[in-house]
């Protein structure tokens, strides 16, 4: 049987290995992987404690954290493609647009 232990540790270890994607890679692409891959483990939580407690507030908050990740997606992919077209790299050190 599995307890809200085993949830909330899975959920840890996907935020942790999210965490160290966004720290450690160096491509636009896989960063903001690392991040969706972050919010995932927040719905995992959430979705967690809500049937723990029997509390729709949780799956609430999950659909508030899916459509702000959806849009976090669009508009990070569609700024990936600009930065694409006018460096044609994906190298986050390489791309210093704000430093001049």
């Amino acid at each position: 049987m599995l307890t809200v232990n085993h949830y909330l540790a899975l959920s840890g270890i996907l935020f942790v290995i999210g965490t160290v994607g966004v720290l450690s890679k160096r491509n636009i692409i896989v960063v903001m992987m690392c991040i969706e891959l972050m919010l995932n483990a927040v719905n995992l939580t959430f979705i967690t404690f809500a049937n723990y407690l029997n509390d729709m507030t949780g799956h609430l908050f999950v659909f508030m954290v899916m459509a702000v990740a959806g849009a976090e997606a669009v508009v990070g992919l569609a700024i990936v493609v600009a930065l694409f077209r006018n460096r044609e790299t994906l190298n986050i050190d390489k791309l210093n647009i704000l430093k001049n």
